[in-house]
């Protein structure tokens, strides 16, 4: 029974030695053969690999090896995430030189991989804080510039204090850096951005060019570039001291327009900043919101907070007064950083609106053939129907009175039709 027994010492040396001196994983120029390239996410050198590095580069290694049994010419590469803040921290933290710190670990974990018998091609090795990669990255920003396709602005960000680096959404875990565990604070710096919206259009159009993804997939795609058409639309402000004299919004419901009871406007707005300035109540209000993580997917869910700016904006079409408000659901990276209220007809403001005691109206009734009913005292009626209280548009249905209203709003030079993309541009 012994010599069925797996020895993983005696075999895999061996193994791994053939493989060295025969080049098994070495991606050549062989035409005859289809080609096939499998990158995965290269690891950050902190050290030590572990088990989810084991899990990650496992499954890549599978694939390129059932590709290569196909016949085909297999390229998988592997490479290092080894520049920035985190690699500077960790050498600071450990009273070393960030080279001497990246380079020892690089090779450490090379040799574990080594161990682990993944199929890589070494000669196709990246390390990126050397020259001979960011070399190629700082030449196409370069191109990116010389062809106005980058910029810079300042723009809010998740700031981890103990990294002191910026942190994505998905790497602040309940309100805390997902390496150091510190609070995220809401921060404010300047930063480049690529101009991937001048694209927007046109990477949605060619999804359908992509017959061989699944149906699933192009969907997430197209939502997350989630084209819209709407109409922007200027509400006057009413006398103040500030050198803002109107708030600009985007809706994609023009129909509701007669049912706007309030503006709201997010935290970072110059019009809130304005306000704070005599208000201690809303500097406080605007200092929590600054320092708490919001993300798009939260708002529906989380708490609607808010507080009165005490300006006030004029509704275009019925002269009425409406308050300013500046509300934690508003995200100043998302459209102007202003939102018209409509409480009637969509949750997030009916819930901001019963908390507030601010006035709902109703202006869209359910249609003829409608299953639902219209019980705003209880939510949001957020159904497209029939439209009430809304002047000469009374009787219209959605179509009519998205252009109706339109049509209107543009005649009186305070409103104009666009279409709109969830897509933003991409900051680092």
């Amino acid at each position: 029974m012994a010599d069925n027994q797996y020895n993983p010492k005696d075999i895999e040396q061996k193994v791994q030695q053939y493989w060295e001196d025969n080049q098994s994983f070495k991606a050549n120029d062989e035409p005859e053969k289809e080609k096939f390239y499998c990158l995965s996410m290269f690891p950050y050198p902190s050290g030590r690999l572990h088990m989810g590095h084991v899990r990650n580069y496992t499954i890549g290694d599978v694939i390129s090896r059932y590709q290569r049994m196909q016949g085909k010419n297999v390229l998988q590469p592997m490479g290092w995430d080894a520049f920035g803040l985190p690699a500077e921290n960790a050498a600071i933290n450990n009273n070393t030189a960030p080279a001497n710190w990246t380079y020892s670990n690089i090779d450490y974990m090379k040799g574990q991989l080594r161990s682990l018998g993944f199929g890589y091609d070494w000669d196709r090795e990246v390390t990126t804080c050397k020259s001979d990669y960011y070399r190629w990255e700082q030449w196409f920003f370069t191109r990116l510039y010389e062809k106005g396709l980058v910029y810079k602005k300042n723009s809010t960000v998740n700031w981890d204090p103990i990294d002191q680096t910026v942190l994505a959404n998905e790497q602040v875990i309940d309100g805390r850096g997902w390496r150091s565990g510190a609070l995220v604070e809401q921060k404010e710096i300047p930063q480049w951005f690529i101009k991937i919206t001048d694209y927007a259009e046109e990477l949605l159009s060619d999804l359908e060019q992509l017959e061989e993804w699944p149906d699933q997939v192009r969907a997430m795609q197209a939502n997350w570039i989630g084209r819209s058409e709407g109409v922007e639309i200027t509400f006057p402000l009413e006398a103040n001291d500030s050198d803002i004299t109107d708030l600009t919004v985007y809706t994609t419901r023009p129909d509701t327009f007669y049912g706007v009871t309030y503006v709201a406007v997010a935290a970072q707005h110059p019009l809130a900043e304005f306000a704070a300035a005599s208000n201690p109540e809303l500097a406080a209000f605007i200092d929590e919101c600054k320092n708490t993580k919001v993300a798009e997917a939260e708002l529906a869910t989380m708490e609607k907070k808010g507080c009165a700016t005490g300006l006030t904006v004029t509704h275009p079409l019925t002269g009425e007064t409406l308050p300013v408000w500046v509300a934690n659901f508003v995200l100043m990276d998302y459209g102007s950083g202003a939102v018209m209220a409509v409480p009637g007809h969509d949750q997030r403001d009916w819930e901001f609106a019963t908390k507030y005691d601010l006035n709902i109206k109703q202006v869209i009734a359910p249609a003829a053939d409608a299953k639902e009913e219209c019980d705003l005292s209880a939510s949001a009626y957020t159904e497209k129907g029939t439209l009430i209280h809304s002047d000469k548009f009374d009787g219209l249905a959605f179509e009519e009175a998205f252009d109706s209203i339109a049509s209107e709003l543009e005649a009186k030079g305070c409103g104009e039709r666009k279409v709109n993309y969830r897509l933003r541009d991409s900051g680092g």
